[in-house]
């Protein structure tokens, strides 16, 4: 088993308790701006071991009898086309699937909100298509001078011409496929229209990262740089904190640039400011559920790493920038780590000099590591996932063969004569389904599949840019994967 740094089912417990808190100190109400992903937050389970990838819907079922759901989607996304880079779906369509997501799990959900809108078609039909769904859909218009001209945004020409979002909840959680929605512009034109109508009502934002209680250079908060390296965020000391309580506390640049103009308009709306401080309106109770420091900071240097690699191989495929790699440079420098803390880097490096063919290696709970090389039969990551559960499985070594050749010939058949592949080579996902197809034959086989648990949190590097096929069976095992930044080929065109 990977070792475990991080209490999850007491964060459960006390990340609720503290929102049921927060509700109460706002007399009832409470608009919760909810930033990062509330399911698969496969980042936050990398740096802090222990933490499940759906932590924060877990905890939101726990208050689902006092929850609804807003959904912000920018109107200017919606005409842009604007992709989610992890999901590869518009920010239009991942809208439908958030709906479908927080549904099943039991909250409520019903309300859109097309920010920024100006008349743009395409969130014309957005909006009727999401009415025909049933889906209630509220404009929020563009302000001039936002976020500076507080006489204008907190006035009817301002947050007074957006729509009044009706709800009927306690806790309104605000959330959206990704940055720069207007989550935060929602809450507050909320608080607006709740204050003219006599309805008391409070603010607040829940963001993971940084952790404001850890140091500001802890590797974890360098962590969460690291994935934002492409962006202008950065980490820094908040100094309204410090200054209102003699407490060093983290925050990012964003919240605590923004913080004398949200102070502002929540004077101009209510006649005071509840929070002193950028980190006084968070609620993020993550950092007291670290249960050993040590092990989320290995954790969290692997990620910075890994985040490292991710950029390389973004620029060899012309998606990413240098910018991005010097500041990833700087990281791995300010957190003292270099890419020898990731001993299967050298192993599947030395693998593919030995065989001149692509090699993976990947390093098991235990601390071995397995390595895979490029045969006519499969490619090198189905062949150290292969190695690796037979190892686990202590199913035999070299020359113990798990899948017969007769059960793969048949697969590499159909791929090449009639769906039109150019490579026979079975990849991960088909390496493991006729592993599966063995099963029944080959006692070990079974004996194998039943480790792929066993598979989450180990660390694994691959000599070239893997297919996204592959890539994506070992991130869906939860095998934590980096890639040298160069092809198997030299064609100019890559699948």
């Amino acid at each position: 088993m990977s070792k475990v740094g991080f209490d999850n089912e007491k964060y459960l417990t006390t990340q609720s308790q503290h929102i049921r808190d927060r509700i109460a100190q706002f007399g009832g109400k409470l608009y919760l701006e909810f930033g990062g992903k509330l399911f698969d937050d496969y980042h936050a389970s990398r740096v802090l071991p222990g933490f499940e990838p759906d932590s924060k819907i877990r905890m939101l079922e726990q208050l689902k009898d006092n929850a609804e759901i807003i959904i912000v989607i920018n109107a200017g996304d919606i005409e842009k086309n604007k992709v989610r880079g992890d999901l590869g779906i518009t920010y239009d369509s991942d809208v439908l699937r958030l709906i479908d997501v927080f549904r099943g799990r039991g909250l409520l959900v019903d309300s859109v909100v097309v920010s920024q809108y100006k008349g743009q078609p395409t969130a014309d039909a957005f909006q009727a298509r999401l009415e025909e769904l049933g889906l209630k859909v509220y404009r929020h218009y563009a302000i001039d001078g936002y976020p500076h001209n507080i006489s204008k945004i907190v006035s009817d020409e301002g947050f007074g011409k957006n729509d009044y979002i009706h709800t009927t909840r306690p806790l309104v959680v605000v959330t959206a496929p990704g940055p720069g929605s207007g989550k935060m512009a929602t809450c507050l034109s909320q608080l607006y229209h709740e204050h003219k109508r006599g309805i008391v009502a409070g603010y607040a934002k829940f963001e993971t990262f940084p952790i404001w209680n850890l140091p500001l250079k802890h590797p974890v908060n360098l962590a969460y740089e690291a994935a934002t390296a492409d962006l202008d965020d950065v980490n820094m000391i908040d100094p309204f904190h410090l200054q209102a309580y003699g407490e060093t506390t983290v925050n990012y640049n964003r919240d605590v640039e923004v913080f004398p103009v949200l102070s502002a308009i929540f004077e101009k709306i209510t006649g005071h400011c509840p929070y002193k401080s950028p980190t006084d309106m968070g609620v993020n109770m993550a950092g007291n559920c670290i249960t050993d420091d040590q092990v989320c900071q290995d954790a969290a240097k692997q990620e910075i790493i890994r985040r490292y690699y991710d950029a390389l191989c973004d620029r060899r495929q012309g998606k990413g920038s240098e910018n991005t790699i010097y500041k990833l440079e700087l990281l791995m420098q300010q957190a003292s780590v270099t890419t020898d803390i990731r001993p299967v880097i050298a192993q599947a490096n030395q693998m593919a000099e030995k065989t001149g063919e692509p090699a993976m290696a990947i390093e098991l709970p235990d601390g071995s590591i397995v390595t895979g090389k490029t045969t006519d039969l499969m490619g090198c990551s189905a062949a150290a996932l292969l190695n690796a559960l037979k190892k686990l499985a202590n199913a035999g070594g070299h020359g113990v063969h798990l899948i017969a050749q007769s059960a793969i010939e048949p697969i590499q058949t159909v791929k090449v004569k009639h769906l039109g592949s150019t490579n026979p080579r079975l990849h991960s996902d088909e390496i493991l389904i006729a592993l599966a197809s063995s099963a029944n034959a080959v006692p070990k086989a079974a004996q194998a599949l039943e480790q792929l648990a066993k598979l989450k949190g180990c660390q694994a590097h691959c000599s070239v840019i893997l297919s996204p096929a592959d890539e994506m069976t070992y991130r869906k095992l939860g095998i934590q994967l980096t890639c040298e930044p160069q092809y198997q080929t030299n064609k100019l065109y890559h699948r």
